[in-house]
């Protein structure tokens, strides 16, 4: 389905309506900001984030491509083979390459300048992990965001928690709104780190649209499967389709918004 022009709401990407008896907190990390609403307080919340933060901060180590000591460095250098990977960066592994072929290669973390490079799944994936360090905590009622990432569960300040879809342009402004509970939100764009996705085809940016979106069960996947939709554009949803359980939205750079049938969340 598309919309011509949708006329953008007050508010960016993430969690609004707070009120009282909740905690929220923010910390830098991985190149952007990590933002937490807890939908309780005292020291449970406050051990649920510190267990969060330190679960963001062990994948980082592991996976940055920008730290001499990560497991993608030693990949690149040739210092490790598959049969030696360690656990977590087999799981990562396995994962892109589902995606690569789910994609048609759109989303391929072995096709980008330096060598492998799966940012475009960790950071969902990662956040997935935090998310799980929340929930053992016994905090069941959450929203964590980070650089366009969006994972919700239980229920929100007004029950639905309300994520909106970034503006492409302005960031200060949403071009719509999804009401979700127990769902995952991830937007790819050039909105916070420039033109950082790389056509697999050509090694080269790319910026068939202005942003892409996925809502689906899995954040990780909904990231990877975001990265390879900014990367095809239109072209690419002819390949989402059959993807179970994972909904798409595209913004074109006219603001046009085309998603498919059955998005959950619209308002």
């Amino acid at each position: 389905m598309t919309t011509p022009g949708p006329q953008p709401r007050q508010r960016p990407r993430g969690v609004d309506g707070l009120a009282g008896g909740t905690t929220r907190h923010a910390v830098s990390l991985m190149g952007t900001v990590f933002s937490f609403c807890l939908m309780e307080s005292g020291d449970r919340a406050r051990r649920a984030i510190e267990a969060a933060i330190a679960e963001l901060h062990a994948v980082d180590e592991a996976f940055s491509p920008f730290r001499t000591d990560s497991l993608v460095a030693q990949v690149r250098r040739g210092e490790l083979a598959p049969a030696a990977y360690p656990h977590l960066l087999a799981e990562v592994v396995r994962c892109c390459e589902e995606i690569t072929a789910a994609t048609g290669g759109w989303f391929d973390p072995w096709a980008v300048p330096g060598g492998f490079d799966p940012s475009g799944l960790v950071k969902g994936w990662g956040i997935e992990r935090a998310a799980a360090q929340i929930c053992d905590a016994g905090v069941g009622d959450f929203a964590l965001s980070g650089g366009g990432d969006v994972l919700v569960r239980g229920s929100g300040p007004r029950g639905l928690w309300r994520v909106g879809v970034r503006d492409p342009r302005d960031p200060r402004q949403a071009v719509m709104v999804l009401e979700l509970t127990d769902a995952a939100v991830a937007t790819s764009g050039s909105y916070e780190r420039g033109a950082h996705i790389i056509d697999p085809r050509t090694g080269e940016p790319t910026a068939a649209v202005a942003s892409a979106t996925v809502v689906g069960p899995d954040l990780g996947t909904a990231d990877a499967y975001a990265t390879a939709l900014y990367a095809a554009g239109p072209a690419g949803l002819r390949w989402f389709a059959p993807a179970a359980g994972y909904h798409a939205l595209l913004v074109d750079h006219q603001l046009r918004a085309t998603y498919t049938d059955g998005l959950p969340g619209l308002t």
